[in-house]
Parts: C-alpha cells; structure tokens; sequence
C-alpha cells in the first residue's frame, strides 16, 4: 500500500477540516459546494475508492481533483490532530485523473432518473446527485459495528421547507432516507442504501440576547456557534467542535465537562423545531406534540423526526475565569475530589481525565505521548488529573481545601516545554521537593520559576518534532495564548480532539452514581472485557452531573478500523460491555447505557437519571 492510500484508509472522518478550529482557514471549495467531497474528508474517502476500483471518475470526479489548490490547510488540520498530511492525497486524487484521461479512460457521465429530477425540483439543480464521487463518500463512517451502504442519492435542503417536500416525495416513492450530520456516527445511523439529507447548508444562527438564546439551524456545529457567543460574552453547553449542534442534542444530548455546571438533556435548550415522518411541522412547545421529553430506559427509541433549528441556552461568564489541574494517585481519591466540588458548586466545569488522554493531547507527535505517558504515570506519580474550570473564588476554594494544582502557568510550562520534560532528570529528584503529601512541591512559591528554568517552555521547542516544513505554522499557532488556555481548551473542545490520533475508539458511556466502588468495579471489568478479545483500551474521562450525585463515565476500546479481525473483535468486546451495563443497570437501578439514549437527547435529564 502506498503511502497516499494508506493515509486515506486512515481518515478519521471526525469533519475537523470543516471548522476553522486553528485559524487557518477552511478548504474554500467545501465552503461553495458544501457535499463532504469537495472537503478534504471527502476527497480522501473518493481517493480510496478509486484506488481500489470501488468506483471510476465521473463527471463530479473531475470537478472535485480540480476544484482542490493543494493549498495545505488540510495539512496544519490533519496534523495536528492525528499526525497525517492529506495534501498528498489530495496531489494522487489529482494525479489518478490526469492519468485516467490521458491514458484514454471514459469519463462517465450519470443522468437523472424521474426520482432525481424531483429532488433537484425542490432543491435546485446544484444540490442533489447521485453521481458516485458524492456518494461513495457518504457511504460509510468509522462505526466498528456497520458495514458500508451506498446511498442512490445526496442531497443538500437549504430550508425546512424543503426538507419537508423531500420526506413526503421519499414516503410516496418508498425511499429511505437518512439524515446526515458533520461526520460520523458511532453506531453507525449515518449510513443508507436510499437518500442521504446532509443538512451543511442550514447554518442559521439568530441571537435573542435579551433572553439569553440562541436559535440555531440544524448545520451550524458546536466550535462556529462557540465563537459566535463568546463574541457577545457568552458560552454554550459545546459538543465535540465539529459536531452539529442539533444533531447532538437530538442523538444523545450534549455531554461535556461543563455538563456539571450547565446540566444534560432538556437543560440545554428551550425549544426545538421538527419536520415529522410525514412532513409536518411541529416544535416541542406545541400543546399537541409528541412527547420528546419522556425517556424509555433500556429501550432504544426510533428517530421523531429532523430537527430543523432549536433554542439553545447562552450562559454568562466572567473574565477571572481560569484553569487548573488537580493530580492525583488513584481514581477513588480523584472521584471523592470531583464529588465534593460538585455538590458544593464549586468550579464551572469538572472532570477527571487519565495519562493517556492527558498525555495524547499535549504531545505533538504519537511517539511523543507515548513517552509522555510514561513520565506522568512513572515518574510524576499523576496517572489522574482533574481539569477545573472556574472563577479566582473556585479556584481559591480548591487551594484552601489543601489540594496542590498546576495553575495555568505551570500548565503551559508542562504544554510547551514537552520535549524536555521526556529527558528531564530532574524527574527523579522531584519526590525530594515534597514532603509527606504527594505533589506538595506544587504549594513552594518558586516552583513555576524552577520549571520554566528547567523545561525552557517555547513554541519553538515545541514545535521540534514537528514535520520540519510545518514547522513555522505551528511555532506562530503555539505563540497564540489561547492554545495553551485551559479555559479556552476546554470551552470549545480542543482538549478532547486529539484522542483518536492513535486509532479510531468506540466509547463505552454510562450514567451512574459517584460511588467509588461501583465506578472501580466497572473500570475493571470494561478492562478486562478488553483484554479477552486483545483491544487497546483505557480509562477516558469522568464528569460529574445532577449536584454531584451522578456522573458520566466513559471508557475508550481503540480499533484499527482497516483491520478486519480487529473489527471483529470490537464488536465482540462492545457487545460485551454493552451487555455488563445492561446487567447493572438492571442489578441496581441506577446505571444508564448510553445507547439507550439514541434519539432520547431531548428528553428532561429527570426522567434519564431518576426514572
């Protein structure tokens, strides 16, 4: 396999390259054509199928190779995130048609049949295809429990009205049809053999700042809107920065660390706006509308319909907002930690994070985290951290309650100063600067002094083993404050975006209780689970939720999704997990799966954590 291809097979397909997350602008094509293949995404999903004669070029085909300037955004994106470099895909994708017409190949053209032609009444001639460079690239995601499905048809509605004359031209023909967000799903509802509705072009956003809303159309993902509030001093409960706001809160509600703070479910919107199965309209304030806000537990619940816009929450923030990092030696002191915090309200958001998602965001390269890890775990004694967001009174609470943390300027010492962190010998020494108490060394006043001397922290340093010609672009990201601003991190995201650099993962994720042994005992199992059918996995995050009396609780199996034994074993080892919190779900009462919260994300968090 070349290496053009190999990168191709390993896209990850989280749509990254559609948001301007690093400030380096976005495909320009993506933003005029809106279809995921005239996004690096795409391209690189239509690469691989015409490498191995999945699909030929068509007419779309050459409008795609030629639409891409090589212009290497993709680049600094990808990079980033999982240390791939898409613009040489993008040159094969251009290369591959060139020598395809040269070497005489016919182009092939596809014609509208009478369906197509009613689509693209009601949507415009641009803005609906079913030539096979589009749809091969809607044809599968990274769920490890699907298989690929080719759509007959895409297509790109603009308004709800438009929408709604597409359900009932689908209904009468007996077609189905799927609703298509950013980029994937874990469970794999992305896919269809009929239409896919990919709602990109609906990217609406009206501010109703006197009553503290926003409505959204069902297009505009988290990080646009995040910028968008925080413009006019307000922040949004934020998904994953790419995700599509409505389509979150519609899947699964929307989780995040600052859920401890801003609530799940219901407690993140006030309204919402549908097109039914039969293409009706109606909204979640209507007297006489289904009742979204139930929730049916362990029962898996089919879609009510598209979700057209809806009403989110703005909340205030102050500007004596910071970041810490509270370590800590085991996960049970850690969640006694969390648990307090939360039913005090202390801190606006919370949550405890392992050395390995730790690890995997600060380092720029895989090798790197994996070394990383090693000095967090080994040598620094932290294989948990807490991230706390909070104003100067939170964070003055968390220090008079006798925990040591790494401020934000320790925080960018460690960020930046990486690469000398791995060699430090001084690491061994550290233990000599405390006293009886772990971390103590974090309390001595001219500790932040001592580690800036050591580790020499600067973008450049940073930027070390980084590709030598990305180099400068990443030394000028990494001069910009809020790269290594825990608030900003964690506010729109960022911090969670690196995670599957080293494969793909399926998240196993549940409510439960903040009992200490129930969430050890299930830690323990969901690594054992993993370790029969030989998956890479680790512990992922913990959040705390309703007044410190719950959390949510993630635990992440990593799978080579082109491996086709490893498939097979991540879905052995899902189905397994997902039966264990079955099973304790059932034994306790109050342990929730979280695929039984598919299309139940507007439900009130009431009826999910108390019924």
């Amino acid at each position: 396999m070349d290496e053009e291809l190999k990168t191709a097979k390993n896209c990850r397909h989280y749509a990254m390259c559609k948001i301007d997350f690093l400030g380096s602008g976005v495909c320009d094509s993506g933003l005029e054509k809106h279809f995921v293949s005239f996004y690096p995404q795409g391209r690189m999903i239509l690469y691989e199928a015409l490498a191995e004669n999945k699909v030929t070029v068509t007419e779309k085909c050459l409008e795609i190779a030629d639409s891409c300037n090589l212009c290497g955004k993709c680049d600094y994106q990808c990079y980033f995130l999982n240390e791939m470099r898409p613009t040489k895909v993008m040159e094969a994708l251009k290369n591959h048609v060139e020598t395809f017409i040269k070497n005489g190949g016919k182009i092939k053209s596809t014609g509208d049949d009478i369906i197509l032609t009613e689509i693209k009444r009601i949507v415009g001639v641009d803005w609906a295809t079913n030539d096979e460079a589009i749809t091969i690239t809607y044809s599968h995601d990274l769920s490890a429990i699907s298989d690929p499905k080719m759509p007959d048809y895409v297509v790109m509605p603009n308004t709800k009205e438009e929408i709604a004359s597409l359900v009932k031209l689908f209904n009468k023909n007996k077609i189905t049809y799927t609703i298509r967000g950013n980029g994937q799903n874990l469970l794999g509802f992305a896919v269809n053999e009929g239409a896919i509705i990919d709602l990109n072009r609906m990217k609406t956003i009206e501010f109703d700042e006197k009553n503290w809303l926003v409505k959204v159309g069902p297009g505009v993902a988290a990080f646009d809107l995040q910028k968008q509030a925080q413009k006019r001093g307000f922040r949004i409960n934020a998904a994953e920065p790419a995700a599509l706001v409505c389509a979150n809160i519609m899947c699964s509600g929307i989780m995040s660390t600052f859920s401890t703070t801003y609530g799940i479910n219901a407690d993140n919107f006030i309204d919402a706006e549908f097109v039914d199965k039969n293409g009706s309209f109606f909204s979640l304030n209507d007297i006489s509308s289904p009742n979204l806000y139930s929730y049916k537990n362990l029962q898996h619940k089919n879609s009510p319909g598209i979700c057209v816009s809806a009403n989110i929450r703005l909340h205030p923030f102050t500007d004596d907002e910071s970041g810490i990092l509270v370590p800590f030696q085991t996960l049970d002191s850690a969640l006694a930690f969390i648990k307090n915090c939360s039913i005090r309200h202390i801190g606006l958001a919370l949550g405890i994070v392992g050395a390995e998602y730790i690890s995997t965001f600060l380092s720029p390269t895989k090798k790197s985290a994996s070394e990383i890890k090693n000095v967090f775990i080994n040598k620094l004694g932290i294989p948990y951290l807490v991230v706390v967001i909070g104003d100067k009174f939170a964070i003055r609470s968390i220090g008079e309650m006798g925990f040591p943390f790494f401020d934000q300027r320790l925080f960018r010492a460690l960020y930046l100063g990486l690469p000398s962190l791995k060699s430090a010998k001084w690491l061994d020494l550290i233990k000599e600067l405390s006293d009886d108490e772990p971390y103590s060394y974090l309390r001595i006043k001219s500790f932040a002094d001592l580690l800036e001397t050591a580790l020499s922290p600067s973008p450049d340093l940073y930027s070390q083993e980084i590709d030598p010609d990305l180099k400068p672009f990443f030394e000028k990201l990494f001069s910009r404050d809020e790269m290594t601003d825990l608030v900003w991190l964690n506010m729109y995201r960022i911090m969670s975006t690196r995670l599957g650099r080293k494969k793909p993962f399926l998240p196993v994720l549940i409510y439960l209780p903040i009992d200490n042994g129930l969430i050890e005992e299930l830690n323990d199992k969901f690594r054992l689970i993993a370790e029969k059918y030989q998956i890479d996995n680790d512990f992922g995050f913990i959040t705390p939720i309703d007044n410190g009396k719950r959390c949510i609780f993630e635990y992440d199996y990593f799978y080579d999704y082109n491996d086709p034994d490893e498939i097979r074993r991540i879905r052995q080892a899902g189905t397994e997990a997902n039966t264990l919190v079955d099973e304790y779900s059932v034994k306790t009462g109050t342990v929730k799966g979280h695929p039984y919260v598919l299309y139940q994300g507007f439900c009130r968090k009431e009826n999910l954590l108390y019924s």
